[in-house]
């Protein structure tokens, strides 16, 4: 795939390629393909995904926090394999929160693991972009989680504002 790259809302029909591109990435907490589907269709507004000649290659999924509105939470992003290396992840960080910051929002909310080095540059690099600031601190400890099979690692949130509509 060398075309070009579309950046959109996901569809329910884009479901099972983020599936595939999130279990593939072999970094992130796989959720089923159920939840992607319905992530599609539900949180659509709140997400993007980018196309090379119609098929999906990267995405950002996220939601607007209930309690706190101007927030937009990035659940997950990845990237397939074949569009590594070319700044995707950042375009589609930025494409949404163009989108967000004219809606409201004012605070991208996401949670990284502590050894996550590709996670924490590329939210500290919108940071960057946007001129905003990046506050860390824990979210979740690893006791927080399940304590049966592999133990998880903790979370540190991640908060990046106030960002201003681009």
């Amino acid at each position: 795939m060398s075309g070009k790259h579309l950046i959109e809302s996901p569809t329910k029909a884009d479901g099972a390629a983020l599936w595939r591109i999130a279990r593939d990435s072999r970094k992130l907490d796989l959720n089923t393909p159920y939840a992607y589907l319905l992530w599609c269709r539900d949180f659509a507004e709140t997400s993007v995904v980018s196309k090379v000649d119609g098929q999906p290659v990267g995405f950002v999924i996220g939601y607007r926090r209930p309690q706190a509105p101007d927030a937009a939470v990035v659940w997950q992003v990845a990237v397939d394999e074949t569009q590594r290396g070319q700044g995707l992840a950042g375009k589609l960080l930025d494409a949404l929160f163009t989108r967000l910051t004219s809606q409201g929002v004012r605070y991208l909310e996401t949670s990284i693991t502590p050894d996550n080095e590709a996670s924490i540059r590329l939210f500290s690099s919108f940071a960057k972009r946007w001129n905003a600031h990046l506050e860390r601190s824990e979210l979740f400890a690893r006791t927080d989680f399940p304590q049966d099979g592999e133990p998880h690692e903790p979370e540190d949130l991640y908060r990046i504002g106030p960002l201003s509509p681009q």
